[in-house]
């Protein structure tokens, strides 16, 4: 961050000076330009310079060719600047949600084994528990055949 200071009139046409904190965003030129802009149409106001109603309602000076060639290229510059900046900050972001999410997928997959796994162990229970509970049908069906045959026995004698 730096400052840029520019001068400034009062009410009572004293020079004042501004100091006004600038990050670097691109607006720099731009600012700068502005600052520039108001030194200029204050001294002129103070000068009475006989210019000063031909520059336009607006304040700005009539640029030659060559300062609005210049000018525009360096806008130019800033706006190119800016613009790779972005695209930068816009592959970091993406590179970052790259990675988390193959961090999360890595996760998910270790998630889906552990899943896996238990889903075979618990099938592997169920196929034994089917087996055995398969054999202990058989034996009742035989221990009640059994005993039919006991209780036949008894009631013939």
């Amino acid at each position: 961050m730096f400052t840029s200071a520019a001068m400034f009139f009062n009410s009572a046409e004293e020079a004042v000076e501004f100091q006004c904190p600038v990050q670097e965003t691109g607006l720099t030129a731009t600012i700068e330009e502005l600052m520039s802009l108001l030194q200029e149409g204050n001294s002129n106001s103070n000068s009475g310079s006989p210019n000063s109603g031909s520059e336009g309602s607006n304040g700005r000076g009539v640029y030659s060719l060559d300062e609005r060639k210049r000018r525009r290229m360096t806008s130019n510059r800033e706006s190119a600047r800016r613009s790779r900046w972005r695209k930068k900050r816009h592959l970091e972001d993406f590179t970052e949600e790259a990675n988390r999410l193959k961090m999360e997928n890595r996760e998910l997959k270790n998630r889906l084994g552990l899943v896996a796994q238990k889903c075979y162990v618990t099938w592997r229970e169920n196929e034994r528990l089917e087996s055995e509970s398969l054999a202990l049908w058989a034996r009742l069906s035989d221990l009640n055949q059994v005993l039919v045959a006991m209780q036949t026995m008894r009631s013939q004698y």
